[in-house]
């Protein structure tokens, strides 16, 4: 079985989103503070990272989907 490097590019971008927006939720469960340099970062920063990370593993995911047929 032949994979095209196109599917498996968007199998890695997708698995990457996918982790990020998994961290992203698991810091918003968690609570756990975020400080960089004296500044605490605020939670609405991680619920926009994992809206954004989801929905492009999500794109990236039905593209697979939809190529690998």
């Amino acid at each position: 079985m032949s994979i095209n490097s196109k599917i498996l590019g968007l199998r890695v971008a997708g698995s990457i989103f996918g982790i990020v927006a998994v961290l992203h939720l698991l810091r918003v469960v968690t609570g756990v503070p975020i400080v960089i340099a004296g500044w605490m970062l605020p939670m609405w920063v991680n619920v926009l990272g994992f809206a954004g990370s989801g929905l492009l593993y999500g794109w990236l995911w039905l593209l697979e989907v939809s190529r690998g047929r």
